[in-house]
Formats: C-alpha cells, sequence, structure tokens
C-alpha cells in the first residue's frame, strides 16, 4: 500500500499548498490518526474545479462504451482493495469489518451497474420526430432530441455510508457515468479512506486514459462554499444533514447562473402497523422492528423514526414489547464525536418535550449511544409540531397512537416529506385501509409493504429520494440506475445531417431507431 500523502487531488496531480493540517480520528478510541492531511486553499479549490471544466469537453466527448470502460477499471480497483483497507475504514468509522466488506462489494457494484446503463445506451433518452415535408398547413422539420451531461459537478461525501455514498458513491458514479466530471469534497470524518479510495480512481482513470481531470478530490471544512460558488460547477450532490443541504440549496440558488443541487437530507420513514398484522404475528413485527431501529447503530437514513398505529390492547402490549426489546439493546460507538453529539441533543429535545413519554432507554454516558423508545401524542404529528418531523439520528424511534382510521390518515397527512413509507398488514388489513397507498405516494419515494426500511437494493428501479426534506428534489434518486438522470439535460437537433448527429440519434443504426419509433428496446453499446 502507498505512503499516506494528505494532498488534494487536483487535475491528475497531488497538492498541498496550505499550511493548515488536518486529522483523522479512530472513532472508538477518539485519538487522532498519524496522518497529515492538507486543508484545500481557495486557489486550490478554484483549480480542482477548472480541472474538472478543462476535463469537461473530451471526458463528455468519450463513446459511452469508453466511460463504461473506466468505469469498471475502478469497480476492479475497489474489489482489490484489501484487509488492511478494510481495517482502515473500521478504525475511522467504528463500522464492523463486516459491514464495510459489503459495502465495498456494494461500492464498485455501482460502478459496474453504470456502466451496464452506458452500455445499453437508454440514458441518452433519444426521441426522434422525423420531417414531415408535405404536412398541411405547414411541414414538420426533422426533430431529433438526447441528452448530455451538465457540467462539472461538485460531491460531498457522507459520514454514514464511508464507500457507497462517498468518494467513489453513488453520486460519484452516477456524474461520472453521464460525461460529468467530479469535484469531490471529502467527508472530514474518514478522510484515509477518501485517499485510499481516491487512489483507486486515480489508477483507473490512468489505465483507461481519461483526462486529467476527469476526479479531483479536496480535503478542509469550509471549503464547500466555494465549491458551490464556483462558476464552473454546474451541479452538486450532496448526502447529509437538512441544515447543511439547505445552505448548499441556498448557495446555488444565489449565483449568478443558479445550478441544481440534489441533496439527501432529512427523513424519519414512518412504520405503520395494521391491526390483522398484530393480531397474527405481533412478536415476530417487535423484533424486526427493533432490530431495524439499531441496526448500524441507528446511522441510516432509512431508519425507521416513527411508529404509528391504531389505539387497542394489541397495540398496547406491541409497545411494551418493543420497550422491552429496546431497553434490552446494547449500547454501540457512533460514526464520530459529532454524530454522537447531535444524537444527543435530538434526545434532549424529545426528552423535554411535554407532549413525549420516554418508554425504554438507558441514559446516555460515555462515548456510545444507547438506544432509546418514545411515545408522542398524535396530536403533534397532526399539528405539525416540528419535534415528530426533525430526524433523531442514531438508534431510537417514536411510537404515535392514533384512535383510529381516520386519525391515521390525518397523521399522515401531517407529515412532511419522507424517503420511506412501510405499511405492516395482511391482506385483511390491506383492503380496509386502501386509502394508504395513494396518501403516502404523496410523501414518500419508496413504499415498503411488510419489510423494514434499513435496506436499499441498488438497480433500475430503486428510488431513494422523496419530497422535500427527504431530499431537494424529488423527481430523482440517489441510488439505482434512474440517479443518472439528474446530471444530464436535453438538446435537440433540428434539420441536422446524418453525418453530423451524435451517434445516439443516426439513421445508420436501424435498431436504435425502431427502438425510438416503436419502443422495442436496443442493446446495441454507443
Amino acid at each position: 500500500m502507498t505512503q499516506f500523502l494528505g494532498h488534494n487531488y487536483i487535475g491528475g496531480q497531488r497538492s498541498a499548498n496550505g499550511s493548515v493540517k488536518l486529522h483523522s480520528i479512530d472513532a472508538s478510541t477518539g485519538e487522532a490518526l498519524p496522518q497529515d492531511f492538507y486543508q484545500a486553499t481557495p486557489q486550490e479549490v478554484d483549480a480542482a474545479a477548472n480541472a474538472a471544466a478543462s476535463a469537461y469537453p473530451a471526458y463528455r466527448a468519450l463513446s459511452a462504451a469508453r466511460r463504461a470502460q473506466f468505469l469498471d477499471a475502478v469497480a476492479d480497483e475497489l474489489d482489490a482493495l484489501g484487509d488492511d483497507f478494510v481495517e482502515l475504514v473500521c478504525r475511522e468509522t467504528a463500522l464492523p469489518a463486516a459491514r464495510i466488506k459489503g459495502e465495498r462489494g456494494r461500492t464498485s457494484g455501482q460502478m459496474r451497474l453504470f456502466a451496464t446503463v452506458l452500455r445499453r445506451g437508454d440514458f441518452y433518452g433519444a426521441r426522434i420526430d422525423k420531417a414531415l415535408p408535405d404536412r398541411q398547413p405547414l411541414p414538420r422539420p426533422d426533430l431529433r432530441q438526447y441528452r448530455i451531461g451538465l457540467g462539472p459537478v461538485a460531491v460531498f461525501g457522507a459520514s454514514n455510508f464511508p464507500l457507497a455514498f462517498s468518494t467513489a458513491g453513488g453520486d460519484t458514479a452516477a456524474a461520472l457515468a453521464a460525461g460529468c466530471p467530479v469535484v469531490f469534497k471529502a467527508h472530514s470524518g474518514h478522510m484515509a479512506t477518501a485517499e485510499r479510495v481516491a487512489d483507486a480512481i486515480i489508477r483507473a482513470a490512468q489505465a483507461t486514459e481519461m483526462p486529467a481531470g476527469v476526479f479531483n478530490m479536496i480535503f478542509g471544512g469550509g471549503v464547500g462554499e466555494a465549491l458551490v460558488k464556483h462558476p464552473a460547477i454546474q451541479a452538486v450532490g450532496f448526502t447529509g444533514s437538512l441544515k447543511g443541504g439547505r445552505a448548499l440549496c441556498d448557495m446555488a440558488a444565489a449565483r449568478p447562473q443558479p445550478i441544481p443541487v440534489f441533496a439527501e437530507m432529512s427523513s424519519i420513514n414512518p412504520v405503520i402497523v395494521l391491526p390483522q398484522a398484530l393480531a397474527a404475528r405481533a412478536e415476530k413485527i417487535a423484533q424486526d422492528l427493533t432490530a431495524s431501529v439499531v441496526q448500524g447503530c441507528g446511522q441510516f437514513c432509512t431508519n425507521p423514526g416513527l411508529v404509528i398505529g391504531i389505539a387497542s390492547q394489541a397495540f398496547t402490549a406491541f409497545t411494551q414489547q418493543v420497550a422491552q426489546l429496546i431497553g434490552d439493546q446494547p449500547a454501540q460507538t457512533m460514526l464520530n464525536a459529532g454524530t454522537l453529539s447531535s444524537y444527543g441533543k435530538g434526545l434532549h429535545k424529545l426528552l423535554a418535550h411535554p407532549g413525549i413519554q420516554h418508554l425504554a432507554g438507558n441514559a446516555q454516558a460515555g462515548n456510545q449511544a444507547q438506544p432509546q423508545l418514545f411515545k408522542a401524542d398524535v396530536r403533534l404529528l397532526i399539528d405539525g409540531d416540528e419535534v415528530l418531523q426533525e430526524e433523531v439520528f442514531g438508534p431510537t424511534t417514536v411510537f404515535v397512537e392514533v384512535a383510529d382510521q381516520t386519525q391515521l390518515s390525518a397523521a399522515l397527512r401531517g407529515l412532511h416529506g419522507q424517503l420511506t413509507a412501510t405499511i405492516i398488514g395482511e391482506s385483511n388489513d390491506l383492503q380496509h385501509f386502501a386509502e394508504l397507498t395513494p396518501l403516502l405516494e404523496q410523501k414518500v419515494g419508496r413504499i415498503l409493504l411488510n419489510g423494514y426500511p434499513t435496506g436499499v437494493e441498488v438497480c433500475d428501479s430503486m428510488v431513494h429520494g422523496g419530497p422535500y426534506p427527504a431530499t431537494s428534489d424529488a423527481r430523482g434518486t440517489s441510488v439505482g440506475t434512474l440517479a443518472i438522470d439528474r446530471f444530464l439535460r436535453p438538446v435537440c437537433f433540428q434539420n441536422y445531417p446524418d453525418s453530423l448527429l451524435p451517434d445516439a440519434l443516426k439513421n445508420a443504426n436501424p435498431l436504435r431507431i425502431q427502438r425510438l419509433v416503436d419502443g422495442t428496446p436496443s442493446r446495441d453499446p454507443l
């Protein structure tokens, strides 16, 4: 393994012009790791954005097959990162080795999935309206549309997924697939991990002869604002807090040329437990729900932070079952001291609220997070009290008891936008509560039936998004192949000769024309 440099990655070179040195922290011990990382100077931020802008014309002009080759090479490099790398990620995040190995596979798998998207060509969204010169009263010109990459994209790494939502994570993979060079802002919680992954990307870029500025990375606090405001940057990908995401949205909107920010920010992911399901399998639901709440110390954006049920003896007994299970759960180490502090503040808000009752969980102590269970008055949800709309990032959930079916619908209407909602029910429940699905469609990006939201499949049909404040743009997703759409824009060509058209729009390929005219899928690589 190469020696750590801690230098910024700019245009295929390493740069450390600043004097401010940063250190990553061992998440379990709180000790600083020995490597120095150099805060990017304003000049280095500028250079990184300009390097991406310089790479954009050549990179976007590459065939989809060439970009796919690059993504496959990145995946191979990620898979080759060995046990010493896994150990390093564990030190920086306190996440177990099995989780990191699984996340490494997910990260390389995302790269390969986007390579598949590039080879099949449907991301171009090609549309063709051939000329109708004899149409009356006016002829129609030949019109052809496809999509191109927006330009350089700034990507911000997430704390809770050091691989899958970070340096080579979904935002980076989608942007690179779209033909957009990336400037990545490394997360301060796992800078050593970011350097190792960046090295892998650079090796892949060099092996496949990509433009030098196709991937750039900068370290440091406070550099994000300069990056988002840089005129070369054309879009932003972000996973993190509502406060951080909203700040980036405001910065991007205030630019002379406003740009889109695709931010995943906050979700409490309600779980609705229906009566027949409780009658049939309450104990199993209690066990599975508790496991989902405490999985990974609750550090998932899809953690079930709200559980809603209809008042009954069965729901009271179920609440008591979950309280017993939560009380028996061990404390866990969180990603870093900042995450633990935020968790403590979130718990304090719940504990201090007069409409919320603490049901289970030991008092916070030391440097580990204690799982907690609360119960809130349904009026808080119906009336839009912010305390139930704010995500508490950690191993905790809040139960809400509604009087009847009408009040259940009112409570759900009081929710803000979410990533997920889950219905736990039997077939009779689903028929009796048929109004839930169309109601939840307006509130969330993914509706689960008899499952739990912690676990996101990376595939064509996945949606990991939702109405604000779950995300800043409900039309997209940060997981799955639809994620590429965020970094593409349409261009139309009118009356262009076939020889000057992009390959995706030429008449030369009869399979492609068939696909465009009658919807028959084409698998031809572009």
